[in-house]
């Protein structure tokens, strides 16, 4: 139940774009198609639930171990965090452009992109902060399992904020936006309103 738990918070109400806004460059310029969108929502979750867990082993078996020298190498987390993720995005990268090249088209620059999205890097670094938590707390990560899980709302969460907003803009295009908000204008109007609808799910006790 507590991974449960942590699955439904991690992807309603620790939303990576709608209550953190992390990921918003990528989220507003690959979201005018539902296909793109989708692809780039499972290249970001799949990428997250990878880097996720090896940054936890990384954060709690490598750099707080404080190694054979007796040295706390906690402040190196940021680098190796950024070195993981980078790597991980280059084997997505790859398999993206063999074996679904239209996709990896579509995409362009915004897939090598993954590497720097923020919703990625804050996901490690909120784990980072989650791992000291007491266990009875409902956001405490206490081990591999809750990292994956984690990992796995954090990045269906972000799967569905950019789904949904490039089916909203697909109909947009059919419909009679005033010429003062087309575009990013009235892209950013959902965005806010989506943002305030997801705020509901904050009052859940989970």
């Amino acid at each position: 139940m507590d991974l449960l738990s942590l699955l439904v918070r991690s992807i309603f109400v620790d939303n990576m774009i709608f209550a953190f806004f992390l990921g918003m460059c990528s989220y507003l310029a690959v979201s005018k198609s539902v296909k793109t969108a989708l692809g780039l929502g499972l290249a970001v979750t799949f990428v997250l639930v990878v880097t996720l867990p090896v940054n936890y082993l990384l954060q709690t078996k490598v750099l707080a171990a404080e190694g054979i020298l007796g040295i706390d190498l906690t402040f190196l987390s940021f680098i190796l965090f950024i070195a993981v993720i980078a790597g991980i995005v280059q084997l997505v990268e790859m398999v993206v452009e063999k074996f679904a090249p239209s996709l990896y088209a579509s995409l362009g620059i915004f897939l090598p992109l993954i590497a720097v999205n923020c919703a990625i890097m804050g996901a490690s670094l909120f784990m980072q902060q989650r791992i000291g938590l007491e266990p009875t707390d409902p956001k405490a990560i206490t081990g591999i399992g809750s990292a994956i899980v984690y990992a796995l709302g954090s990045g269906i969460g972000w799967l569905l904020a950019i789904v949904a907003l490039a089916a909203i803009r697909e109909k947009m295009a059919y419909s009679n936006v005033p010429p003062a908000l087309r575009g990013l204008g009235i892209t950013f109007i959902v965005v806010g309103l989506m943002a305030m609808s997801f705020m509901c799910f904050s009052g859940l006790k989970l």
